[in-house]
């Protein structure tokens, strides 16, 4: 379980020589106190010895205080989460704690029923009481996950804060009078308390931890002339390790779908450039992560199926350089595969909007262009293009955009034949990325014509 840091910072040089002058001049005050505080001793009256006595009582008494482990829990229970919470119980009853805390904010499990059973069960068999705290507010802890409140000693949710559906308990002693009134619904904070479902209003973190039993607190002034309580009991906060940070994050849904999705189509986008580049390296990564989440939750095969379907369809025209009927077949066949991914788990609409129009937008605009800006240098070749009739997208004079196969490309013509814009040109050579092209009507030569013979003379 980690704790927060109190290490102090690295002193400076300067800092170290302010330190020695200050630690001299408090040596030298201290010389000169010396005889007046030896004369008056003896005359110390018994109130300071009492004051002094009083002084060190509260700070053994803090020191005898204990400690309190709150743990933070977000998001799905996975494996990762799982052992993280485990673990803290272990620690706790380790090192002796007064009271573990589980903040939690989770919507379900995705391990399997044994794995949540364990955690239930050593929630039951600790020797450290441990209590559940939904918040803050707009937490929620639903589905199975719900079910640690059958096993906690002590349960408080914030307002705004949701509870339920819980579902069968799946072992014996949890605590049914809490669970059976959120089997099938949820509840609010107010409910759960009508419900004798929570033990204490607690609004906060730290209102929770001061009704703990066990927890030692003092009263102090506040702000608006008012008592409050604060614990004089140590809390500790515990959270996961960084590793452990990125391996939760990845398996949740909205992020390893889109890690699948970006990794795809960075390993497509790879294939068709020269060399091995950051685009693979990118893809390749987030192509592992998004294999370890897929692999913690629940997929459904055939989901996962389409969506490599849809790759393969979107590098096919990919090829080509032109989108046709197998961008529109990927795009289909992505969309369905997104939509029935998973099993249990629902991706929110913005996730799958925003995956699907990047998609798309790559695939029919971006990666065609790209490609046909790569295959039209010397060393592919695009000899089929010469001969190729378009139309000039502006004024081609000396040098312009033309239209060949609704694919744009840069251009040139001779100076002595300028093309205005709109009107028709032919392909008559390539230059590396530029096409050299001419007027339609001033072409006397069919460049399709690859046979290489030249057209007889005429009589």
């Amino acid at each position: 379980m980690r704790r927060l840091p109190t290490t102090p910072g690295i002193l400076t040089a300067r800092r170290r020589t302010g330190s020695a002058l200050l630690l001299a001049g408090l040596v030298l005050s201290i010389f000169a106190a010396l005889a007046p505080m030896a004369s008056a001793a003896s005359e110390t009256p018994a109130s300071d010895a009492s004051s002094t006595s009083v002084t060190q009582l509260a700070d053994a008494t803090t020191e005898d205080a204990g400690f309190v482990a709150v743990v933070e829990a977000g998001g799905l229970l996975d494996p990762v989460m799982m052992d993280f919470l485990r673990q803290s119980i272990v620690d706790a009853e380790t090192e002796g704690a007064t009271a573990l805390v589980l903040q939690m904010d989770a919507d379900g499990v995705v391990v399997d029923t044994s794995a949540l059973g364990a955690l239930l069960s050593q929630m039951l068999a600790s020797t450290v009481p441990i209590a559940v705290w939904v918040g803050p507010s707009g937490s929620s802890l639903t589905s199975a996950a719900a079910q640690l409140v059958g096993a906690a000693d002590q349960v408080g949710m914030a307002p705004g804060t949701r509870l339920g559906n819980a579902g069968a308990p799946i072992i014996d002693g949890l605590d049914l009078r809490r669970l059976d009134p959120i089997r099938d619904t949820t509840v609010g904070s107010q409910e759960a308390a009508d419900l004798g479902i929570t033990t204490a209003a607690a609004p906060t973190i730290g209102d929770f931890v001061v009704n703990l039993p066990g927890v030692r607190t003092r009263e102090v002034p506040a702000e608006n002339g008012e008592t409050r309580r604060e614990p004089i009991t140590q809390v500790r906060f515990g959270q996961l390790s960084l590793f452990s940070q990125l391996m939760h994050t990845v398996a949740s849904p909205a992020v390893a779908y889109l890690l699948l999705t970006v990794g795809l189509a960075l390993i497509i986008f790879e294939l068709f450039t020269a060399g091995v580049g950051v685009a693979g390296v990118v893809g390749a990564g987030s192509f592992i992560l998004a294999g370890y989440g897929l692999g913690v939750l629940p997929i459904r095969w055939w989901g996962l199926v389409l969506i490599g379907l849809s790759m393969v369809a979107f590098a096919v025209d990919v090829q080509t350089g032109v989108p046709r009927f197998w961008t529109g077949a990927g795009v289909v066949m992505f969309v369905l595969g997104s939509l029935t991914l998973y099993d249990g788990v629902s991706l929110s609409w913005i996730t799958l909007g925003f995956a699907i129009v990047s998609v798309v937008l790559a695939f029919v605009a971006g990666m065609p262009s790209m490609v046909r800006t790569r295959f039209s240098t010397p060393t592919i070749g695009r000899e089929w293009m010469i001969g190729e009739v378009g139309r000039a997208v502006s004024s081609v004079n000396p040098d312009g955009v033309v239209q060949i196969r609704d694919a744009l490309w840069r251009a040139s013509t001779n100076r002595a034949t300028p093309i205005e814009e709109l009107e028709a040109i032919r392909v008559v050579a390539i230059d590396g990325l530029v096409l050299e092209v001419e007027p339609e009507s001033g072409g006397a030569k069919d460049y399709r014509d690859r046979s290489g013979g030249e057209s007889p003379s005429a009589d």
